[in-house]
């Protein structure tokens, strides 16, 4: 059985900073493309960033290219999301999830069929 487990939430103020990380289970961690997407009030889930099974392709949303940077530890099967210069727009709930092949390039944000429950993230101005 997959699992995927965030953690790092929390509340923060504009500028702040906050680390999200992602323990996945019951998967070829090693095999796996890796995503971030986030959902706000309202609004539908978008993608964040992307990482594929070695780490050596990264995508990343627009909105956040130059403050969140994605990265991943094969060896404890981990997927973190560093967010720097954190923005009130950046508020909603985060999730991760895994695509049980590679990243496509052209289309990064598609085909993730295991997700975790989420971890809140808020950004005060």
């Amino acid at each position: 059985q997959v699992q995927l487990v965030e953690s790092g939430g929390g509340s923060v103020q504009a500028g702040g900073s906050l680390r999200l990380s992602c323990v996945a289970s019951g998967i070829s961690y090693g095999r796996v493309c890796m995503g971030w997407f986030r959902q706000a009030p309202g609004k539908v889930r978008e993608g964040v960033a992307a990482i594929s099974p070695s780490g050596s392709r990264t995508y990343a949303a627009d909105s956040v290219k130059g403050r969140f940077t994605i990265s991943r530890d094969n060896a404890n099967n981990t997927v973190f999301l560093q967010m720097d210069s954190l923005k009130p727009d950046d508020t909603g709930m985060y999730y991760c999830a895994a695509r049980v092949t590679n990243c496509i390039s052209e289309a990064w944000t598609a085909g993730f069929g295991y997700w975790g429950q989420g971890t809140q993230v808020t950004v005060s101005s």
